[in-house]
């Protein structure tokens, strides 16, 4: 393995960055547990979603799954002195709900949350703080069956579930987040369809996500109850801060559909305690199937919230008034940069978004628990991996999150996306984001520049503060 320059700052295009964080700053890396684990079909974890869907021909590029991914259910000793190596602080990574309870519900499979417990007790031994995410994306199959999250019960499910969990692992890990991204897994997984369960239908997502919303206001007293007093719960959402184009009325208009669809829909409930105005009827939809007590349950008062930022939206209002996730953004936008993904470089827009967030729902705690970017990545046999891009990808946006900091914002600790590369759901394993190269074919490890930079910011970081 490669290990960084004796003169380390010599990697920081601004040395002073690390001196812009508070002490108590919490610096990590995010992995997710369908995207690396593999072992889809060992050790007794059932079948989720994501398997079903990546099985259906099409749905996925090249027909690839996770099954084997970055195999890192083999490689968590390897896996976890690599993040040593780059002197994280903190690990966040998800629990796959079909490896501890096959069913979604009821006989729990102990080898499951053996392996969990495990990996908890070797970031201890090693100094990384454990940050876990109960749910990114891969609900049982068995629930799914039912109706998934469009059905009531799957909200109960997911409560028993954390505290389940919880109640294993709740004395060490220091953060609970509950769900990633909801918008993505109502959305994505049942308005549009591109992920799983891939049903299209925008009632579905509607009613979907109320549920995830429940599932989360269920969970966190079940998941206070088996921690500490010091222990933080909260929610990470995908958020990006919406532009407008120009200043005509019909943009502003836009701007705010927008920013209810991308926002607001989870934002409004979790720290409001309602739904944004007039968005099921902008949506085109019903309300949600929204039972006594809901709101009030989904908008129990949280530790942080936990924000994935990648791009932004730059809205140019229409003749008519468009639904939510019709209104036309500018793009490309002239001069501007683009990740593998298609999405604007716009770290600006980090930022713009903290400092909203701190202002509008005062927040109590802030975390970035994701921010990275695909970049073509190509091993030509040595080490490091190029990737200026990413460098200055992170560089600038970090810059942000001190820029937010400055601001006022209480900004916590920071997150890059991703510790390695990983299956990227329906673009298979064509875009990177990892800051550790995967040789996929040999499952060799490599660290990329971008890895040694941040290697680098994280030892600056550590020698500014011992100062």
């Amino acid at each position: 393995m490669s290990i960084i320059p004796e003169q380390h700052t010599s990697l920081l295009s601004d040395p002073t960055l690390a001196h812009a964080f508070p002490a108590s700053f919490l610096w990590g890396a995010a992995t997710a547990a369908y995207q690396i684990e593999g072992a889809a079909s060992e050790d007794g974890r059932g079948s989720s979603i994501w398997d079903d869907f990546a099985a259906t021909p099409g749905k996925t590029a090249q027909g690839e799954s996770g099954a084997v991914a970055a195999d890192h259910y083999h490689r968590v000793d390897a896996d976890t002195d690599l993040m040593v190596q780059l002197g994280l602080g903190g690990y966040r990574f998800s629990l796959a709900w079909p490896r501890i309870l096959p069913q979604g519900r009821g006989t729990v499979n102990p080898a499951g949350l053996d392996f969990y417990d495990r990996l908890v007790d070797t970031l201890l031994a090693k100094g990384i703080t454990p940050f876990a995410t109960l749910y990114h994306w891969d609900l049982p199959s068995p629930l799914q069956q039912a109706g998934g999250w469009v059905n009531r019960d799957t909200a109960y499910a997911f409560a028993d579930y954390a505290d389940l969990v919880t109640q294993r692992l709740g004395d060490r890990v220091a953060g609970w987040i509950t769900l990633n991204e909801p918008w993505c897994s109502s959305y994505l997984g049942y308005g549009n369809g591109v992920h799983a369960p891939g049903i299209q239908n925008r009632q579905a997502a509607i009613d979907a996500a109320h549920h995830l919303l429940l599932a989360h206001g269920l969970a966190v007293p079940r998941i206070k109850a088996n921690v500490a007093a010091n222990v933080q719960v909260g929610i990470t959402l995908n958020l990006n801060h919406v532009y407008g184009a120009d200043e005509r009325p019909e943009t502003r208009r836009d701007v705010q559909i927008s920013d209810d669809f991308s926002n607001g829909w989870f934002l409004d409930p979790l720290f409001r305690g309602h739904y944004p105005t007039n968005f099921f009827a902008n949506m085109g939809t019903a309300e949600p199937p929204i039972q006594e007590g809901d709101l009030a349950l989904i908008s129990t008062p949280i530790d942080f919230l936990g924000v994935n930022y990648y791009s932004r939206s730059l809205i140019r209002g229409a003749a008519t008034q468009p639904l939510p996730d019709r209104c036309e953004s500018v793009s490309p936008v002239p001069g501007s940069c683009y990740t593998e993904m298609g999405w604007e470089i716009y770290p600006q827009g980090l930022q713009d978004l903290l400092v909203r967030i701190h202002r509008d729902y005062a927040v109590p705690n802030l975390y970035v628990t994701e921010n990275g970017a695909a970049f073509k990545d190509v091993w030509d046999g040595n080490e490091p991996v190029r990737d200026p891009r990413r460098i200055d990808y992170l560089n600038s946006h970090i810059s942000a999150v001190a820029g937010a900091i400055k601001e006022g914002v209480p900004m916590r600790g920071y997150f890059v996306w991703s510790l390695i590369d990983n299956f990227e759901w329906a673009e298979g394993y064509g875009k990177r984001f990892g800051i550790i190269y995967i040789d996929y074919p040999t499952q060799r490890r490599v660290f990329k520049e971008s890895g040694h930079w941040y290697q680098a910011l994280l030892s600056a970081f550590r020698d500014a503060h011992q100062q």
